[in-house]
């Protein structure tokens, strides 16, 4: 998590969609024949990995802007869900709206992302609620995949709430044994998620979610512990989870739960920032031998913001993280909670050139410590300048 390796005035050479080599300017040689070579002169900039962002629920229609108005007048995530706001409000929009229109509203945001320099997203169902709206959002995924140069990994999200006109235990059966079929016979994502927290899914209905989905090869990954010690963190390590997400409420327990594991802890500090909740204890995972990811959350109700520069300054500013560890939280380690560490994260020979090339002048520090300063001067994805 201290370790960002860096290489000063540097040379770094594509090939197609790969990182063929790279290294210092003292041991460039100049051919001749390479004439049809394209120079992109970084002029004293860094050249970085883009931004890997495991957490997004960017598929969604319309705003929740009038739930802003009721936070800003005292109401806490938890009223404005009871009343029948929040997920299920999403969920009514998105019913409403054609598959089209849902992925011309979806790909406005991930443009947006990639403009900020993200260039791997996991994108998760959970506003559909019933069977037919959860495959629209699935497919919306996988066009936005197949259209984008961003790496994108689709999560089936099901149990992000009870849908209307379903009791809890005929939902819970209706994510088992319709949905998750369903999703697996067609393809449409790699991990299956769970909301395990207060008001929401118990470590029971998690249990048997997270089983039905393993059954037909979806990898665990869980909400967990943002509105209480849920039991959340317990459950997703017993299950192999490739990561845990939330966490703004743990304990000693939660620590020694993920010791030891292959899972990832990732905080979702957007959130925070967006609903007064509190910090995940960056610090304390770190010095407990643990790893950590930091993503968006990036969703209408709770963090309506993909901007993983601006994550990387909140897990500095109020996760008292230095730039390196905020900086692997959001690149490296993000690309393993979503599954892509092997192709993304890093620069490394033979990953995607997913790449920013940023303004001159900019260092690691600056770049949460200026975090409204334009600072991208070519984002690289695939290989290509977008």
């Amino acid at each position: 998590m201290d370790v960002v390796e860096s290489l000063p005035d540097a040379w770094l050479l594509i090939e197609g969609e790969r990182i063929a080599d790279f290294g210092p300017s003292s041991s460039l040689s100049t051919q001749e024949d390479a004439v049809d070579i394209q120079v992109i002169d970084a002029k004293g900039g860094m050249v970085m990995p883009s931004f890997c962002d495991s957490h997004t629920h960017i598929v969604w229609a319309g705003q929740r802007d009038a739930e802003f108005v009721d936070k800003i007048n005292g109401l806490t995530y938890e009223q404005i869900a009871a009343r029948g706001g929040g997920i299920l409000n999403s969920s009514d929009l998105l019913h409403k709206t054609s598959e089209d229109e849902l992925y011309r509203q979806s790909k406005v945001r991930l443009d947006e992302m990639m403009a900020k320099g993200t260039g791997a997203v996991e994108i998760k169902s959970g506003y559909g609620l019933n069977l037919d709206d959860e495959l629209k959002m699935l497919r919306v995924i996988r066009r936005l995949r197949e259209e984008s140069p961003a790496l994108i990994r689709a999560t089936f999200l099901g149990a992000h709430a009870v849908g209307r006109g379903y009791g809890h235990e005929a939902y819970v059966d209706a994510v088992c044994k319709e949905m998750i079929p369903a999703v697996a016979e067609r393809g449409l994502a790699e991990f299956i998620d769970v909301f395990c927290d207060e008001g929401f899914f118990t470590v029971s209905d998690t249990e048997r979610i997270l089983a039905a989905g393993e059954q037909v090869g979806l990898i665990p990954k869980i909400h967990a512990n943002e509105l209480a010690v849920s039991g959340g963190v317990q459950v997703g390590v017993r299950h192999g989870a490739l990561s845990l997400d939330h966490l703004e409420r743990t304990g000693d327990a939660e620590l020694e739960a993920l010791r030891g594991s292959d899972t990832m802890p990732t905080m979702l500090p957007g959130s925070s920032f967006f609903l007064g909740l509190p910090y995940g204890q960056a610090r304390r995972f770190i010095e407990a031998g643990l790893p950590l990811a930091l993503a968006s959350d990036y969703n209408p109700g709770s963090s309506p913001s993909g901007d993983m520069r601006f994550v990387m300054a909140l897990g500095c500013i109020q996760m008292k993280l230095s730039a390196e560890r905020a900086f692997n939280a959001c690149t490296l380690n993000a690309a393993y909670a979503m599954g892509v560490s092997d192709e993304v994260g890093s620069i490394t020979r033979g990953k995607r050139a997913n790449l920013i090339v940023t303004k001159p002048g900019f260092t690691l520090t600056l770049l949460p410590y200026l975090h409204q300063t334009p600072f991208i001067a070519h984002h690289i994805l695939q290989g290509r300048v977008i």
